[in-house]
């Protein structure tokens, strides 16, 4: 028989109930986003029997504005039974969101409300530091505590290496080397699924992420797939976002894997994810220096002492000025969304006025 599922069990926490009027408390429900879909969304409420799901479709209204202001998968919206629609998104605890490889200058939402990130990757050629470094970046701005997990230590011949190679990029950061297909060593990774937080799992096709979900839900929660034989990439197995209730607590959010995700309003997570960077140029001598042939160059130094990789300052160059363009491109974006519902207002309003 299934268990009676709290809100506290879907991750409600004091930072949600604060937005709630009292008016509110009467005639809406607090509900989580547990899949999106082109359609719609999958709600999540509270209940006996574990709780209830519901299949919503999102309105014209939510896309009148940009895509950070429309529910996304982690989402804590509150739904009104009445009309069988959300009325309204409470204010996230954290956003995980990527450049729009579809729609240049629009940004496509990952995830809300997320606690853990999972940076999933196997301990073959698929591992990649400057990929590994964009997803720090990713959490850091989010505020989300990483972890980075190694896939397929069964398969390597030295797991130690990847390791090594994970541990260095950034000071303090928690790597996790598992075979995936053997729950018996996933018990680091269920130290951190206990009830009411919510981990996301991010990583390219192909390096096992939902193995990873099924072994730590102990079910056939997602499907798997393998390893392409002519390049060596994953298949796509997981074909929309979703969250998955873990029965001994806890919550695992998958999401279709992303060899492209490009950033934007990330300043803060690059520069706490390259901090050692970001001590070495704070000892230059000249405040503006671009690291490249200026004297008195702190980087240029611990570079010539094998101090700092040079690949390392190369990816975080890289994400300085794509994180820059990106920001750029997004703004001048929103101000054109905002303009034109502007305009549509005056319209509305002006028709309005005629009648009367």
């Amino acid at each position: 028989m299934a268990q009676t599922v709290t809100l506290k069990d879907l991750g409600w926490t004091p930072l949600f109930q604060q937005q709630v009027t009292l008016e509110e408390m009467e005639r809406l429900i607090p509900a989580r986003v547990f899949a999106v879909q082109r359609t719609g969304l999958t709600l999540r409420f509270e209940g006996e029997a574990g709780g209830r799901e519901l299949e919503v479709p999102l309105g014209g209204r939510w896309f009148q504005g940009p895509p950070e202001d429309r529910p996304t998968v982690g989402d804590w919206v509150l739904f009104d039974p009445g009309a069988g629609a959300i009325e309204r998104l409470l204010e996230r605890k954290s956003l995980l969101k990527r450049m729009s490889v579809n729609r240049p200058g629009d940004v496509q939402l990952i995830a809300a409300n997320v606690d853990v990130m999972f940076l999933v990757s196997s301990c073959n050629e698929e591992f990649n530091p400057a990929r590994m470094e964009r997803y720090l970046a990713l959490a850091m701005e989010a505020g989300i505590h990483p972890v980075v997990v190694l896939t397929k230590a069964d398969l390597a011949g030295d797991p130690d290496r990847y390791r090594e190679m994970a541990m260095s990029l950034s000071r303090d950061l928690i790597v996790e080397v598992v075979n995936a297909l053997a729950p018996e060593e996933l018990e680091s990774l269920r130290a951190w699924c206990v009830p009411g937080q919510t981990i996301t799992l991010l990583g390219s096709s192909g390096v096992g992420k939902s193995t990873l979900i099924n072994s730590l839900a102990g079910a056939e929660v997602q499907a798997t797939g393998s390893i392409r034989e002519d390049d060596g990439k994953g298949r796509h197995t997981t074909t929309h976002r979703s969250l998955h209730l873990l029965e001994q607590g806890g919550l695992l959010l998958d999401s279709p894997g992303m060899r492209e995700l490009g950033i934007a309003d990330a300043e803060t997570g690059i520069q706490s994810a390259f901090e050692d960077v970001e001590t070495l140029a704070a000892q230059c001598r000249f405040n503006d220096c671009a690291h490249e042939t200026e004297p008195g160059c702190a980087v240029l130094a611990a570079i010539e002492s094998g101090e700092l990789d040079e690949r390392r300052l190369a990816s975080y160059r890289k994400l300085r000025r794509e994180e820059m363009y990106n920001t750029e491109t997004v703004a001048e974006r929103h101000t054109r969304v905002r303009q034109f519902a502007r305009m549509v207002r005056q319209h509305q309003e002006s028709s309005h006025k005629k009648r009367d």
